[in-house]
Order: C-alpha cells, then sequence, then structure tokens
C-alpha cells in the first residue's frame, strides 16, 4: 500500500467515524456482536491481565477486554483521531478512564517496548494495514511468552452459493448502503475491494506462523464470512 493508498485509509475512517458502528452492524449482518462474544469466550481473559485492542475504532472491543479484565490495564490504538474520539465518550459514560488508555498510532510500528501485554488483538483492522505480516511481527513482539495474539475479521466463505451471494453484497449492496446511511458511497465502495486484497482463512494462520507464533487456530465465523485467528508466543 503506498502513501496515497494510506492517506485515503485514513481519511475513509475520519469520515465514517460517526456512523461508524451502525455500518459494522450493516456489514457483518448484525454479528459482528456475536463473532466478538465468541472469541471473548475462546479468549478466557482472567482477572487482572492487560491488553493493547490494535485499529480499536470506536472501542467496542477495548470495553470488553477491560471489562474481562477488571484490573488489568487496556490500551486500545487507533490511526484515527476521530475514530478515538467516539470511543472515549463510550469509556467515560462507562467509567473505565483509569483503567483503558486510548493512544493515536501506527499499527506496523508499536509504541510499546517488547513482553508488554498478556493479549494482543485486532478486530476488524488488519485488512486496513499496509502489511498484514509487519503487523503481526509486531503484535507478536509486545505480547508476552505465553500470551495470545487474536484476530477478528472478514474472511471469504469458501461454499460456491454462499460465496457469490456475499460477493455480490459487499460490491454491490453495501456501497449503496454506506451511501444512505452513512453519506459515503466512496468508502464504503473501497471496503469490499480491502476484502479481494485480503487472505483466506488458511493463508491468514501462515502469516501467523511466520511472524512467529504457536500453536496458531483459524476459526470460521457464519459460514466463513468472518474468522477468528488466534497465537500464542512461546515460553522461552
Amino acid at each position: 500500500m503506498d502513501t496515497n493508498s494510506k492517506s485515503h485509509v485514513h481519511g475513509v475512517f475520519e469520515k465514517i467515524a460517526p456512523k461508524y458502528d451502525l455500518m459494522n452492524d450493516l456489514i457483518s449482518f448484525r454479528r459482528h456482536k456475536a463473532w466478538r462474544k465468541f472469541t471473548m469466550k475462546k479468549m478466557n481473559v482472567s482477572p487482572g491481565q492487560t491488553a493493547l485492542d490494535l485499529c480499536c475504532g470506536t472501542c467496542d472491543w477495548t470495553i470488553a477486554l477491560a471489562e474481562a479484565s477488571g484490573t488489568g490495564e487496556v490500551v486500545g490504538l487507533d490511526f484515527s483521531q476521530n475514530m478515538l474520539d467516539v470511543g472515549a465518550i463510550k469509556i467515560e459514560k462507562l467509567g473505565l478512564n483509569k483503567q483503558i488508555k486510548l493512544v493515536q498510532g501506527n499499527a506496523m510500528s508499536l509504541p510499546f517496548a517488547d513482553s508488554t501485554f498478556d493479549y494482543v488483538t485486532i478486530g476488524f483492522g488488519l485488512r486496513n494495514v499496509p502489511d498484514y505480516l509487519q503487523v503481526l511481527k509486531e503484535m507478536q513482539r509486545v505480547v508476552k511468552p505465553g500470551g495470545h495474539v487474536v484476530c477478528l475479521e472478514v474472511s471469504k466463505p469458501t461454499w460456491q452459493p454462499f460465496k457469490a451471494m456475499y460477493n455480490l453484497y459487499f460490491e454491490r449492496i453495501l456501497p449503496q448502503m454506506g451511501k444512505l446511511v452513512a453519506k459515503s458511497f466512496q468508502e464504503y465502495k473501497w471496503l469490499p475491494e480491502s476484502l479481494k486484497m485480503f487472505p483466506g482463512r488458511q493463508q491468514l494462520a501462515e502469516l501467523f506462523e511466520d511472524a512467529g507464533l504457536d500453536q496458531v487456530k483459524a476459526y470460521p465465523l457464519t459460514g466463513g464470512v468472518a474468522a477468528l485467528h488466534m497465537g500464542t508466543k512461546e515460553k522461552k
């Protein structure tokens, strides 16, 4: 992804921030909350554990991590300040200001020391970064030995009839929804293009391994429309 593309991605998320939560319902067929609930169950966060949530957007997953941990520090990082501003309002309403820290930053080069967090997560954000493997390597670097790297992302269904309907939805219907709901036809036209370039479930699992993660598991969700990937940093 070149500099112009990165600027475009940044502009997309700065613009759609106020309608982001509503559009997530449309993009995921209202399933993203169920997918995140399944993910949290698989993660089994313990009280006091720490987490870093990358591309945290408006902070729904960041908040879920903080609530599961109870006392552990949780950091949400995103390159869009507008997204973080929306998330900060939610966090303040829930009284989680002291537990959650929000950072505007780049997932490609994390401003954290090695082996800092028990969990490092990225939800519906990996497909928007310039280099998937670089981000996974950074996630592996900052997670503690024995800690977990977790990615929840839109994926590519393999069952042919479902695949055809899915492609029609993302390429034709979703941009029109973006135009109607978020007044952002061009922004939501770009999102399906980002999905075309994104690796399938098995290919992403291989990238997890290339990043130095062990015990990599991939779970298809809703017929493969989305996927959960989890990997562990080996204890030394």
